[in-house]
């Protein structure tokens, strides 16, 4: 049936026209709808006005109302839905306002464990473009974290688009070496560009990559708290770049 009712209520609605009235108990039966769902569909069809309730030998009968009540009551649920248009239409304005004003706020998406380290990795990658990837990170705890075939997928394909890197990062003998184990065989103006600072003055398990367009990656790579934070905004973007660059020129930081 086409007028508002859902598959229960059109074979319950069918089920009393096809017995001439009946008992709930009876319609459960007769349509295999459990009890306690006749009752409460038959309660909803009587307040529409569809079915009618008559009291027979202490029990509620129903029976079908004439069925003109049904186009009444399909006429209604158009004239309320043009009703509800109609007023969406007036406030639209203050909606599409508030929309607006939600628009420059920064996005914000968190992550955790592995699966979601990887999914801030693989965003990373996203664009499909060159662009120039910047990053303060501790690159030996990388290899600590990412299971090491996705971590070459994710080079080679850094790679193949052809996203440069700079890097800034702790001054070890794991660090130093970074390049030159992960790096080998592959096209020298893809391998990171990387500065030290000083692993005692600045001690961080952590990596803040700034990427794409306008989005930041905030990373914790302690294995067992790992969680990460991509901030999706043009402004902190901005912004960050230029601490960056702060960094990668200061006197703290060496080659």
């Amino acid at each position: 049936m086409k007028s508002g009712f859902t598959e229960k209520e059109a074979r319950i609605y069918v089920a009393i026209l096809e017995l001439g009235g009946a008992y709930p108990s009876k319609i459960a039966e007769y349509t295999d709808i459990n009890r306690s769902t006749t009752y409460h569909i038959l309660t909803t069809l009587s307040i529409r006005g569809i079915v009618s309730e008559i009291e027979k030998k202490s029990k509620i009968f129903y029976q079908i109302e004439r069925p003109e009540k049904i186009i009444r009551y399909t006429e209604g649920r158009v004239r309320r839905a043009h009703e509800e248009s109609d007023q969406m239409k007036s406030v639209l304005p203050d909606i599409e306002g508030l929309y607006g004003a939600l628009g420059t706020r920064p996005k914000v998406s968190y992550y955790e464990n592995i699966e979601g380290m990887m999914t801030i990795y693989t965003d990373m990658l996203a664009t499909n473009k060159k662009y120039e990837m910047l990053a303060w990170s501790n690159a030996a705890e990388l290899e600590n974290v990412f299971p090491s075939k996705f971590f070459e997928d994710f080079r080679r394909t850094k790679e193949r688009i052809g996203i440069t890197t700079k890097g800034i990062i702790p001054d070890t003998e794991a660090d130093r070496t970074y390049n030159e184990r992960l790096f080998k065989n592959y096209k020298k103006e893809v391998i990171p560009e990387i500065r030290y600072v000083n692993k005692e003055k600045f001690p961080f398990k952590g990596e803040i990559t700034i990427y794409g367009d306008n989005k930041i990656a905030i990373i914790n790579l302690n294995k067992q708290y790992l969680t990460g934070t991509i901030i999706e905004d043009e402004t902190i973007y901005n912004m960050m770049k230029l601490i960056f660059d702060l960094s990668w020129n200061s006197e703290l930081v060496k080659e």
